[in-house]
């Protein structure tokens, strides 16, 4: 069964993304990640949020623009989205969580479902469906901008599996 992996890269200081979802500022930090390398081909499937789906691309300008991870993975996408969004090849537009996860899941198999968006990821969390989280830290401080995760309330047990990896344990200590 596949499991949900929110796997991101952010600032020291917590941000995903920049102000207005700019990605710019992680273009110099990109390049080869054994940890990311290894992760590739265990995803069968993307969970997107739609502000992801549509925002900027850390690969602007290059052949990789556009394409998830740079044009490093290819295969079955999923965006939640209340919002109507023109067709794309190999996405699917889902307005549901609930059914957004399910299909996410069954196109992996047993692989991981990876989510790409601290909307969607809080969502997960909320809805007690995010397995796994992935924190790549950045060697930057952005100051502002979109967190990796904007959620108020009750911290949220983690168990190390190994170096930014964790296993999701509880959606309340104690």
């Amino acid at each position: 069964m596949a499991k949900l992996l929110y796997g991101f890269s952010c600032s020291i200081d917590g941000f995903i993304a920049g102000p207005g979802g700019d990605m710019s500022w992680l273009t110099p930090y990109l390049g080869p990640d054994p940890l990311v390398d290894e992760l590739i081909p265990e995803i069968g499937a993307l969970l997107v949020g739609r502000r992801t789906f549509g925002g900027d691309d850390p690969h602007r300008g290059t052949e990789g623009e556009g394409k998830a991870f740079g044009g490093g993975w290819e295969g079955p996408q999923f965006v939640l989205t209340h919002r109507p969004a023109p067709p794309a090849p190999g996405v699917t537009f889902v307005d549901n969580l609930v059914e957004a996860v399910a299909a996410a899941k069954e196109a992996a198999g047993e692989k991981y479902v990876n989510v790409l968006g601290a909307d969607v990821a809080r969502q997960c969390l909320e809805a007690g469906v995010l397995d796994e989280i992935l924190a790549l830290p950045v060697p930057v401080l952005l100051g502002d901008g979109v967190r990796m995760f904007d959620r108020p309330g009750k911290p949220v047990g983690l168990e190390q599996l190994r170096p930014h990896w964790f296993r999701v344990v509880s959606e309340k200590l104690g």
